[in-house]
């Protein structure tokens, strides 16, 4: 049903110019880049290792930017695993990590590149820690959307830099329990992921240095990212809530 969905909302193709400026995180052996790409998307760049998360939206969106030394995809839902635009972009060099069901559903050719992580599990990768955290809803049964242990979110370590990425998931035990994370990108859309009433909780739990609200489009449209930065500066202003037009082309 999501992947229909999806289907639907596909965003038109925008060229590289239009995204928006990456950021900079300083660290260790270097700044971060931080480039947002489109909805679940971004590609993160330190110490010569270009990392790409969820490449989804086609091909044109990778113009100019280098191509992947490592590929981390969370989910089977098709703005994570995106064959068309895996196809589209330069994988000759890149290594890939994903949970098994991901593995299971890539071409040959990625298979070959791949490395499977369970929620749990941790590798190195180019210098890069990569932990595999869970990511689903609540309550985890038959109906779920995202079941447990089904995808990965991942916390990254890199110049001394811990990074959470989310994937699709709703405000679970595991991610309130995080700590000393210093960027996270979480997610809020509706009826697949959290509102920002749930994100704000969790965030304030963990309490992140920088966060980037992400993956904020659902079926009803985009997540008021505005009133989730109120709603986490009110319970903590020492939090960097960091809004960026993940959907400058749509």
């Amino acid at each position: 049903m999501k992947q229909m969905l999806l289907g639907l909302m596909l965003l038109p193709i925008v060229s590289h110019a239009q995204l928006p400026s990456p950021d900079k995180v300083e660290a260790g052996s270097g700044p971060i880049s931080i480039q947002p790409i489109t909805h679940g998307s971004l590609v993160l760049t330190w110490n010569n290792v270009t990392i790409y998360i969820d490449p989804y939206g086609g091909g044109q969106l990778y113009n100019g930017i280098a191509r992947p030394d490592l590929i981390l995809i969370t989910d089977i839902h098709g703005d994570h695993l995106n064959p068309e635009t895996l196809s589209a972009i330069d994988v000759d060099h890149a290594a890939i990590v994903a949970p098994q069901a991901v593995v299971d559903q890539l071409a040959p050719n990625l298979k070959d590149k791949a490395t499977v992580l369970a929620n749990g599990s941790s590798i190195s990768k180019s210098g890069i820690d990569i932990q595999a955290i869970p990511m689903y809803n609540i309550p985890d049964d038959k109906d779920a959307r995202h079941s447990k242990g089904r995808g990965n979110g991942y916390v990254l370590t890199l110049g001394g830099k811990r990074i959470y990425i989310s994937g699709d998931t709703e405000d679970i035990p595991e991610m309130r329990g995080l700590k000393n994370i210093d960027v996270a990108f979480v997610c809020m859309n509706l009826p697949y992921t959290m509102d920002i009433n749930q994100a704000a909780s969790a965030v304030l739990e963990f309490k992140p240095k920088i966060v980037y609200p992400y993956h904020y489009r659902g079926q009803g449209g985009l997540a008021d990212v505005e009133g989730f930065k109120k709603l986490v500066n009110k319970g903590s202003k020492s939090i960097d809530v960091r809004l960026r037009n993940w959907y400058s082309g749509g």
